[in-house]
Parts: structure tokens; C-alpha cells; sequence
């Protein structure tokens, strides 16, 4: 059993789920850390979904006379959650309540006793057969979470290979429930492909949940379709004390100054392959909405985010825009046309400038759609990132990609013959798919790259804006875009344009999109 103070008080911090039988299961977890704390104060929250939140499990500790507080994520990686949204929390409490001591823990990781759990669900799942199939015979599959964050995607396949050579399983393979690949259903059939007699599947997870109902319905369903293949499933870790040990040895390195991330290739902290542009990055959180009731969430995002909801234009761009709509005639355009011919107007300072815009049908439409969808925004240059109102882009949590600067797209320019900006755009079709916003103000080679991709690869961008300037290449490149039947598009003709009028499309999609009920 896991020692240190008893006046260290403990907040077990949960995500929380919307099955209520995940939410039993990490409510038995604190429980069984109960047990073992003796007379420490053990209180515990949940990040979203389940109350109490977080900042309300800290509260009950301080009420019972807390002084020392470790608050300790029940997650096993650290991911987003753990590295952004709970970190943030803590900061947040101990703004709050400054006579406190209050630390945060790391995840659970790979601990020793996790390890251990891990083993033991496999020699259960193994139990429940009545075939006798020898391990070298049996390929072990984990099940990841899958996240946003490649260190923590890694270490699923570093727990993997532990206990591939561990447990002397034939072999190992990889997926992952969301986000990351392979998927689930992909890595599953490619597993059954190995040829092996058995597939352990083994979530690693802690609790059950909508997720884990999934993973067990995907290999119900490929265990029924080849009944040539034994295909067994284990439990979650779930509550034991196992996890709960090595949680509360979480706690105790908190406090002992001896708490450890996976830092060393953190995507914040140093340039991962494809993932350079967030080296630096802000970690923000995105989870205060769920701090007490409405009034609270209202507070929070403007007090701690500083966000405006919704959007307020400045005095002098209101008169602009009165100035605007009573310049010329806007009856020929349709409604939602106007909201982004009027903002080009306003950034060139040219009336004549609709004329010359071509926007598909439905066009503006889906731009708002894809920002209501959270659809990564891909610029050709970071003067387009740059010109995007970062207010607005916080409040709808949207991710803004320019690839152009990246070492690798300097290597794929140079070994495909490419212009910087084209192989941009490749690289963004390559790492992101159909889900994007992609807007080119500045590169027609930007523009004829994604035309390519689009008639010759089958990329479907939600949305594809391209104003670029200039004089070689570019009225051609923008007739080729008008005429691309394939996707939603929006261009002009001749040589004007440039970043700020690409961004002031977006930047008017925003508005509206933040002016929509919510």
C-alpha cells in the first residue's frame, strides 16, 4: 500500500461519461482508493458529462479542512485532457483558494502496477475459454482511446510491445477507438489477417462506457465472421487496487516534487514530425462550460477565455458597414452572399468588387456548416492565418493550419518539383482529409494543386476559397477554380485579391456562424 501524509488530501479527477455504468465504475474506483487512504480526505470530480465537477470535488475538500491537496487525473495518458483541461483547472483552484496548497498528479501511464492489471485481465480473458491455445499462437490486440497527441497514440504501442514480449504472445497489433489509425474495425481485420488461432483483444481503458460498448460490438461482430479464428475480449482494468495504488502513488510524487509527464516528445514542448506548428503552441482548456450551471459557463468563457458571445463589431466597423450597404445596390446577390461581398468591400475599399466574385451555389453555407463542425482551417500562408479573427476562432475552438514554413513540406516541394505552397496544400490533403476550410490567398500554384487533388485524388474540401494575387498564373488558376464542379468554391476574376480578402471570407462566415442561435 501506497504511504505518504495523511493531511495531503486527495481529488481523484475523472473525465465522466454519459453511461451511467462507466460513471458507477469510477465511482467504485474512488471507493476502493478510499479504503486504502485511511483517514485522508478523499473527495473526486469529473472533467464533463457527471457531477460533481472537478472545482466541486475541490471545494468538498477544502469545506472538510483540507490544507494539502493533490488533485490526481484517473486517465491513463496524458493526452489533451491531462496535459490541457485538468492542469488548467488546478491553476484555476488555486487562484481561487490561495491559503491552499494544491498540486497536480500525472496520469497513471504506464506504472508498474498497470502493467500488472493489464496481465491479470489477459489471464482472465484467457480463462474464459475452453480452447488451450499456446500465447506464441495468439496475437494480442490493444485498443487505444486515440487522441490528437502522437506520444501518448505511442505509448499504446509501447504497452503493447511490453507485454507482447512480457507474455510471449505470437505478436502484437495496434488500433485505436477515435481519432487516431488504424481504426478500430481497419485494425481488427488486419489482425485477423496475421493468421494466428486466437485474438486477445484487450481495451486499455480503465472503466467501461460508450466507447468500450462499442469496441466489444466490433469484435462480437468479427469474431461471428470468422469462426476459423477464436476471438477472445478482456474487461477494462476497471476498479482495483491495483489502480488504485498506482494512482495514489500519482499523488505522492505530486507532492514530493517527483511527478513526471511524457514530456520528453511532448507535441507542446518540442517539434514531433507533423506536428512542428504546435511546438509552443497555448494549451487551453475547453472545459469550463461545465463549472457550476449556465451562469457559471457564461463567466467562465468570458472572464477566463475572454471570448465575446456573440460577435460585436466596433463602432467605426458599424458605421463602415452602414456606409457599405447603402453604397451601392445589393438586390442582385443573394442573402447569403452579401454578409461576405460586403466584408470585401470593406477590406479592398472598392464597391466594385462583387462584381467580380464568384460564389458556387451554397457555398457560404457550407463554410458556416464546416465551422460549426470544427473542421481544421487550412491557409497557403501564414499572412491568411494571421488575418483570421482569433476571437472568434477560440470561441467555436477551431484549429488554423499553415503548412508552408514546415521542414517536410520543404522536402516534398523539392522531391516532387513543387512550388512551397503546393506541396502546403498536398501535405494538408495528405494529414487532414475532406474535413477542412481550405483558403489560398496568396499562391495560384496553392490553387492549381488543390484542383488537381480534387479532379485526380477525389479530395473534397468542405469549402475551397481561392482570391491569390498576382500576375503570373493567377487569373488563369482562379478560372480553372470557378469551373471545378466538384466542391463548394468561392473565387474572383482577374488579378486582384490577396490574403486579407481570403481571410475576410472566412473572418465573415465566422460572424455569422457566431450569430447563429446557439
Amino acid at each position: 500500500m501506497i504511504t505518504f501524509p495523511q493531511d495531503i488530501a486527495l481529488v481523484v479527477a475523472g473525465h465522466g461519461s454519459r453511461d451511467p455504468e462507466g460513471v458507477a465504475q469510477f465511482e467504485g474506483f474512488v471507493e476502493v482508493i478510499r479504503g486504502r487512504s485511511g483517514t485522508r480526505i478523499v473527495e473526486h470530480g469529473y472533467l464533463e458529462f457527471s457531477k460533481p465537477t472537478i472545482d466541486e470535488g475541490v471545494r468538498k475538500a477544502v469545506e472538510a479542512g483540507a490544507k494539502r491537496i493533490s488533485v490526481v487525473p484517473a486517465v491513463l495518458l496524458g493526452a489533451t485532457h491531462a496535459k490541457n483541461d485538468m492542469p488548467v483547472e488546478v491553476q484555476t483552484l488555486q487562484r481561487e483558494f490561495p491559503e491552499c496548497e494544491i498540486k497536480y498528479g500525472a496520469p497513471m501511464h504506464l506504472h508498474p502496477s498497470v502493467l500488472q492489471l493489464c496481465r491479470l485481465r489477459i489471464v482472465e480473458a484467457e480463462a474464459r475459454s475452453s480452447e488451450i491455445v499456446p500465447r506464441s499462437d495468439t496475437c494480442l490486440v490493444v485498443v487505444g482511446r486515440g487522441t490528437t497527441d502522437p506520444d501518448a497514440n505511442s505509448d499504446v504501442a509501447k504497452l503493447a510491445r511490453i507485454l507482447e514480449e512480457g507474455l510471449g504472445f505470437g505478436s502484437a497489433f495496434v488500433c485505436y477507438s477515435g481519432t487516431a489509425k488504424p481504426t478500430l474495425s481497419a485494425g481488427l481485420e488486419a489482425a485477423v489477417r496475421l493468421g494466428y488461432r486466437r485474438l486477445l483483444v484487450l481495451p486499455f481503458f480503465l472503466f467501461t462506457g460508450v466507447l468500450i460498448k462499442r469496441i466489444e460490438e466490433a469484435v462480437a461482430v468479427v469474431a461471428a465472421s470468422r469462426p476459423n479464428v477464436e476471438v477472445l475480449f478482456s474487461r477494462p482494468l476497471e476498479a482495483h487496487s491495483l489502480t488504485a495504488d498506482a494512482l495514489l502513488d500519482r499523488a505522492r510524487e505530486a507532492f514530493e516534487g517527483t511527478a513526471h509527464m511524457n514530456c520528453s516528445l511532448c507535441k507542446y514542448r518540442t517539434a514531433i514530425i507533423g506536428y512542428e506548428s504546435e511546438a509552443g503552441a497555448p494549451q487551453e482548456a475547453h472545459h469550463f462550460h461545465v463549472r457550476g450551471g449556465a451562469q457559471a459557463e457564461i463567466e467562465a468563457k468570458a472572464t477566463l477565455r475572454k471570448l465575446p458571445t456573440p460577435y460585436e463589431a466596433h463602432p467605426i466597423e458599424e458605421k463602415s458597414f452602414e456606409i457599405i450597404a447603402a453604397g451601392r445596390c445589393w438586390s442582385m446577390f443573394a442573402p447569403d452572399q452579401i454578409e461576405i461581398l460586403q466584408r470585401l468591400v470593406h477590406t479592398s475599399g472598392d464597391f466594385a468588387v462583387p462584381d467580380d466574385v464568384f460564389l458556387s451555389s451554397g457555398a457560404p453555407a457550407a463554410g458556416i456548416r464546416a465551422i460549426l463542425d470544427r473542421c481544421t482551417i487550412v491557409t497557403d500562408v501564414t499572412m491568411v492565418q494571421a488575418g483570421l479573427r482569433r476571437s472568434l476562432i477560440s470561441l467555436f475552438g477551431l484549429r488554423t493550419v499553415c503548412l508552408v514554413h514546415d521542414d517536410e513540406t520543404d522536402l516534398v516541394a523539392k522531391a516532387n518539383g513543387l512550388t512551397k505552397s503546393a506541396a502546403g496544400i498536398r501535405r494538408a490533403w495528405l494529414k487532414f482529409g475532406n474535413e477542412v476550410l481550405l483558403v489560398i490567398g496568396d499562391a495560384p500554384t496553392a490553387v492549381e494543386e488543390a484542383i488537381r487533388l480534387v479532379q485526380e485524388q477525389g479530395w473534397r474540401p468542405r469549402l475551397l476559397v481561392g482570391l491569390p494575387v498576382g500576375f503570373v498564373g493567377t487569373q488563369e488558376s482562379k478560372e480553372r477554380l470557378r469551373r471545378c464542379l466538384h466542391v463548394p468554391r468561392i473565387t474572383n476574376k482577374g488579378t486582384r485579391g490577396g490574403s486579407p480578402w481570403a481571410a475576410a471570407v472566412v473572418n465573415a462566415m465566422l460572424i455569422q456562424a457566431s450569430r447563429l442561435p446557439r
